[in-house]
C-alpha cells in the first residue's frame, strides 16, 4: 500500500470535481436563482482542499500502482467525492441536514437516483443541474475520467480500470487504458449530445433536456421535476427516453464495436440477445396485466409498460406513472426488474444480465450432470468456455449481494420501516434503481427513512455501485498488511 499515492490521486479527483462546477455555476448566474455564491464556495472549498493535499503528496507520483491502490482509490473516491458533491446543498440551504445532503449526493454518484426531496422544482436550477451532474459523472465513473488524465501525471491507470469495473471479464477495448477511457467517454458525451437535441425537439427546454440528458445516459434517473418524466405527458418524449435508457443498459464496449462498423460482432452478443428477451418478455407481461385494467388502449398500455419496464431493469428509475396502483403481477415483476439490471460494462446497476445468464447455464449444466455424470460439459457464453475462476466470483458476488441485502432489510424493518417498504428500499438502493415501493414510491422519496436507515442504504448505494467487491475488499484486515 501506498497512502501518499492514494491520497495524491484522491486530490487530484476532488481537484477536477470543484472545478466541474463551474457549468452549474454559469447557469445558476444566468437564471439569477441564487444559488450562485453556495456555487462559488463549494467550488472554492473543494478546488482549495484537494489542491493543498496534491501539493502535499505530489513529490511521489513515479510509485507503481498496484491493485490493492487501485481498489483503496477506488473506494475512497467515492466516498470522498460523495462529501464534495453535498457542499452546495448544504451551502445553498437546499438540502439543510448533512445526512440527507450526503444521501442525495452519493445517490448521483452512484447514479441511484433516490432522493430525499419533497419539492425538486423548488430547487434552485443551479443546484439541479448540480444533481443531474453528479449522475452524470458517476454514470462512466469519475475513477474512469482519472484514467484519462493519468498518463500526463506519469502513473498508469489499468488497477484503477479494473477496481472500476468488476463485471465477470474486463473488457479492454484498444491497447492502452487510457485510450480506453477515452473511447468510452467519446461515445457517452456523443449520445448526451444526441439525446439533448431529441429532447429538443420535443419542446422539452435545454435546461430539462440537459438535466434529463445527464440522468439518463448513466441510467441515474434524476429529474428536475416532481412528477418526474410524468410531468410532460408527451409520447415523443417517453418513446425516446425509452430508447436511450435502453442504449445506456447495453455494454459500452459493444457501442464501441458498433461505432466502428462491426455490427455482427454488436448483435452476435450472447449476453445483449438475453438482455433483449428478457425485456421483451417483462414488457409483453406488464402490457397483457394493466391493458384493459388499467389502460382502456393497447398503445397506452404498451407506452407506459414498456416505459416503467426499461426503466426499472436498466437501473434508471425515471417513472411516468404510478406503478404502485396496477395490478400485483406487474408490481412483482418490476420488484424482479430492480434486482436483475442491465449488462455488464453499461452505465446500469443491479446484478446484471450475463451474471445472471451464467448463473442459469451453471444450474442447468449441474441438473444435466445428474442425469449425465459421466459427461464433461463446461459452462459457455458465445462458444467460450468459462473458466471456474469466474464461475467462483460470480457465485460469490450472487451470495453477497442477497446477503448483503437480507440483513439490509431486517435493518431497516428493525427501523420501523414496514415490510413493503424495507424490501423495495434496500433492493432499490442496492440496484442503484431510484424508486421503490411502499413509503418509497414512484410517487414518494425516502425523506421519511429514519436517519439511520439513511446511513444503511447510503452503504447499499455504495456497495452497489462498486459491485461490493471493491468495498468488502477494504474491510478486510488481510488487504491492509503489508
Amino acid at each position: 500500500m501506498n497512502p501518499r499515492l492514494i491520497a495524491y490521486l484522491v486530490a487530484v479527483l476532488v481537484v477536477c470535481l470543484g472545478a466541474s462546477m463551474v457549468l452549474p455555476l454559469a447557469a445558476a448566474l444566468s437564471y439569477e436563482d441564487g444559488s450562485a455564491m453556495a456555487l462559488l464556495i463549494s467550488l472554492a472549498v473543494t478546488c482549495g482542499a484537494g489542491g493543498v493535499v496534491v501539493l502535499w503528496t505530489r513529490g511521489h507520483r513515479d510509485f507503481y500502482l498496484s491493485h490493492r491502490d487501485g481498489m483503496a482509490i477506488v473506494a475512497l473516491g467515492w466516498i470522498v467525492a460523495g462529501l464534495a458533491a453535498c457542499l452546495p446543498y448544504l451551502f445553498s440551504g437546499a438540502i439543510p441536514d448533512f445526512t440527507d445532503a450526503y444521501f442525495e449526493s452519493m445517490s448521483g454518484f452512484t447514479t441511484t437516483g433516490a432522493s430525499i426531496l419533497t419539492d425538486i422544482e423548488a430547487v434552485p436550477q443551479g443546484i439541479l443541474l448540480w444533481r443531474a451532474q453528479t449522475q452524470w459523472l458517476g454514470g462512466m465513473g469519475i475513477i474512469v475520467l482519472s484514467i484519462a488524465i493519468l498518463p500526463f501525471l506519469g502513473i498508469g491507470g489499468m488497477e484503477l480500470y479494473k477496481a472500476e469495473t468488476p463485471s465477470p471479464v474486463v473488457d479492454k477495448l484498444t491497447p492502452r487504458i487510457a485510450e480506453t477511457a477515452r473511447a468510452l467517454w467519446k461515445i457517452y458525451i456523443l449520445l448526451t449530445l444526441v439525446l439533448i437535441w431529441l429532447l429538443l425537439m420535443g419542446g422539452m427546454s435545454l435546461f430539462d433536456s440537459v438535466c434529463h440528458s445527464f440522468a439518463t445516459l448513466p441510467t441515474g434517473g434524476f429529474s428536475p421535476k416532481n412528477a418526474s418524466i410524468g410531468h410532460y405527458h408527451s409520447a415523443y418524449i417517453d418513446y425516446v427516453l425509452l430508447v436511450f435508457m435502453f442504449a445506456a443498459g447495453i455494454n459500452f464496449s459493444l457501442h464501441y464495436k458498433l461505432f466502428g462498423g462491426r455490427i455482427r460482432q454488436f448483435f452476435r452478443d450472447p449476453e445483449l440477445s438475453a438482455y433483449f428477451l428478457i425485456t421483451a418478455v417483462f414488457i409483453g407481461l406488464v402490457c397483457w396485466d394493466v391493458y384493459a385494467v388499467v389502460y382502456s388502449s393497447l398503445a397506452d398500455a404498451f407506452r407506459y409498460a414498456s416505459f416503467q419496464v426499461i426503466s426499472i431493469l436498466t437501473t434508471t428509475g425515471f417513472a411516468t406513472a404510478d406503478f404502485e396502483k396496477w395490478p400485483g403481477m406487474s408490481q412483482v415483476i418490476l420488484f424482479f426488474c430492480m434486482f436483475a439490471g442491465s449488462m455488464a460494462g453499461s452505465t446500469g446497476g443491479g446484478i446484471k444480465i450475463m451474471r445472471l445468464v451464467l448463473l442459469a447455464k451453471h444450474c442447468y449444466l449441474e441438473i444435466f450432470r445428474i442425469i449425465h455424470p459421466h459427461a464433461t460439459t463446461m459452462v459457455k457464453l458465445g462458444g467460450a468456455v468459462v473458466s471456474q475462476t469466474i464461475m467462483r466470483s460470480i457465485w460469490g458476488f450472487f451470495l453477497l449481494f442477497m446477503g448483503i441485502y437480507t440483513v439490509g432489510v431486517i435493518a431497516l424493518s428493525a427501523l420501523g420501516m414496514d415490510m413493503i417498504s424495507a424490501l423495495s428500499a434496500m433492493a432499490t438502493c442496492l440496484g442503484n434503481v431510484g424508486p421503490g415501493l411502499g413509503s418509497v414510491g414512484p410517487m414518494d422519496n425516502f425523506s421519511g427513512v429514519p436517519v439511520a436507515g439513511k446511513w444503511i442504504l447510503i452503504a447499499a448505494m455504495l456497495l452497489g455501485r462498486l459491485e461490493i467487491y471493491t468495498v468488502i475488499v477494504l474491510l478486510m484486515p488481510a488487504f491492509w498488511r503489508r
